[in-house]
């Protein structure tokens, strides 16, 4: 699905990013920004279950930091507790996660080719159990600028507002909208919030336009054309 580089984005007023994305680099080394629409799917871009694994970025606790800190959550940095518990946590949530938004995308066979299994009653189990957690909790400052109330900022509640957001939307109504990307052994996922609902790529910049460039040339040599 892809690897992260550290970036910032610029911040809304509602709790997520206004120009929300993600920092991806792609096979051939081109860097892109890849906004997945929800704050759960953010996570999945850290690594993965089976061939994911491959990919991942959360290995110490300034991993999972770095992460929050370039998500669409408002304000970053955070200034989070973490400790190494939180890290192997976020790690099997995030995969619990992979699984469970991949069988509602494709089915119940999950991705064999990946060697991602469908999801299971375990995996429901964890995200709803990090759910049950306290989340972090917004607080309005004196300044009048919104911050995080004291003592809320730890991993246990980044990961409960991660798994918190992953149940608004899997129960929501976006949850029939849970896209993967059509390109070509591009397995990212997001949610199509646009208003048609026609979304196919996982980036204009990246697979959108690797499809309109093999296109062109179909349409150029006179071949059928490329669906």
């Amino acid at each position: 699905m892809g690897s992260t580089s550290r970036a910032s984005a610029a911040k809304g007023v509602s709790g997520v990013s206004a120009a929300a994305g993600i920092r991806l680099r792609s096979y051939s080394g081109n860097v892109y920004r890849f906004d997945p629409g929800a704050l759960c799917l953010e996570l999945l871009v850290t690594g993965g279950p089976g061939a994911l694994a491959r990919y991942e970025v959360l290995h110490t606790p300034d991993d999972l930091t770095a992460w929050a800190d370039q998500s669409r959550l408002t304000p970053t940095p955070l200034a989070l507790h973490v400790t190494a518990d939180d890290v192997a946590y976020a790690r099997r949530l995030r995969d619990a996660l992979t699984r469970t938004v991949v069988s509602r995308v494709v089915g119940g066979a999950g991705l064999p080719e990946l060697g991602i299994a469908a999801a299971d009653t375990a995996d429901l189990d964890l995200v709803n159990e990090a759910a049950a957690r306290p989340p972090l909790a917004p607080a309005i400052g004196a300044d009048g600028t919104r911050g995080w109330a004291a003592g809320t900022a730890t991993g246990a509640q980044l990961l409960s507002t991660v798994a918190r957001d992953a149940v608004d939307l899997l129960t929501g109504p976006y949850a029939e909208r849970i896209r993967m990307c059509a390109g070509d052994r591009c397995y990212l996922l997001y949610v199509d919030t646009s208003r048609p609902g026609r979304r196919r790529w996982c980036s204009m910049e990246h697979c959108g336009n690797r499809h309109k460039v093999r296109a062109h040339r179909v349409r150029r040599s006179g071949a059928a054309p490329v669906e």
